[in-house]
């Protein structure tokens, strides 16, 4: 029966997107928008609920000196959500149902409640969320210009994690300071806790110009052999145009252990549209016309990451990147990239991957 219910609920949000337009009821006072998933509105915009989700069909070819190769073709996320607000109230619930790699599916990803009654500079989300750190790691799977994060952002970031944020946003900067689980979702989570934090500015932002400058830092306590992980970073993005640029460094101090390390990554978007911005963050890009619009990205990285797109594992390292993203549509993108790299000791590895991705 849960399946059923399921494919009526995917079925549904999908068709809505093939019929964009508004639709006002003969009492003007709901508004039902279908570009792009299914949201739902009152005139006054009093209260709202939406459903969406994405989907991506990838084949993945892996080869590395220390590990058995792979060839596979499945399923990397597929995602459900739905959202809305009333009054000052506003809530989010998304499930990945993907079952790759031997997983069952059915994992929940953000359950909060955010209350906005002191404005934009002010809101507070109560639940599971990502936690302020890393500009890639924020930056949604759906909208990334490299179709994997960075072994960097794979290493350093700590994701989604249950605690209460403070966090804010004007013209042109946010900020973010909360207080999280640092190990999961166990039964006595609040005896580790981590504190994570991230201030952006951008002191240009105008005409499809972006400069953007960013900081993070995230104290947890850790159940190792040091008594705490201390980790800080460092954003550096622009827009120009069709051009766009990105790099972060990473320094973890993990008792009398360092780990630092490094990512540099430029896109070029050949049919001249601009990569959107907002929030601090980056979005996906939009075809200006029916032609839909391409994308070349290539993405440098060294020192202590999380290697494992590439089969070599967590180590000291270098990576290099090279990807091409077409885009359909505002919903549908296909993207091939490869990656090849080694580790410091001298063994190497490589991926070749293909997507298929479809945002509703």
């Amino acid at each position: 029966m849960k399946h059923k219910l399921l494919s009526v609920a995917i079925i549904t949000a999908t068709a809505a997107t093939a019929h964009a337009g508004t639709v006002t009821s003969d009492g003007d006072d709901i508004v039902i928008k279908s570009k792009g998933g299914l949201k739902i509105t009152t005139a006054d915009k009093s209260a709202s609920f939406q459903v969406g989700g994405r989907l991506q069909w990838d084949y993945d070819a892996t080869d590395s000196d220390i590990k058995a190769k792979s060839n596979d073709f499945d399923v990397r996320r597929a995602r459900l959500f739905a959202k809305g607000h009333y009054g000052d109230w506003l809530y989010k619930l998304q499930f990945n149902i993907a079952e790759s790699d031997g997983a069952k599916g059915g994992d929940a990803e953000d359950l909060y409640i955010r209350y906005t009654g002191f404005g934009k500079a002010a809101n507070i989300t109560v639940g599971k969320q990502k936690e302020p750190f890393g500009l890639e790691q924020l930056t949604s799977s759906k909208d990334i210009s490299a179709l994997e994060r960075s072994a960097m952002t794979e290493f350093y970031t700590p994701g989604r994690s249950a605690g209460v944020q403070l966090h804010g946003k004007g013209s042109n900067w946010t900020y973010g300071i909360g207080v999280f689980e640092a190990d999961g979702d166990g039964s006595n989570d609040v005896g580790n806790t981590a504190t994570t934090g991230r201030v952006t500015f951008a002191p240009v932002k105008k005409d499809g110009t972006v400069i953007h400058l960013g900081a993070g830092f995230s104290s947890r306590d850790a159940d190792v052999s040091a008594d705490e992980v201390d980790s800080y970073n460092a954003e550096l993005a622009a827009a120009f145009g069709p051009f766009h640029a990105q790099a972060e460094y990473f320094d973890s101090e993990v008792g009398s252990t360092s780990y630092d390390g490094y990512y540099a990554q430029a896109g070029w978007i050949i049919t001249g549209e601009s990569r959107p911005y907002k929030d601090g963050v980056f979005k996906r890009v939009k075809p200006a016309n029916k032609g839909g619009a391409w994308e070349a990205v290539l993405r440098y990285e060294d020192g202590d990451g999380k290697y494992s797109d590439i089969g070599l594992g967590t180590t000291d390292g270098e990576q290099t990147t090279f990807g091409v993203n077409y885009y359909a549509t505002e919903f549908v993108r296909l993207g091939l990239s490869y990656m090849d790299g080694e580790q410091a000791s001298g063994e190497k590895g490589d991926e070749l991957r293909g997507r298929l991705q479809f945002v509703f």
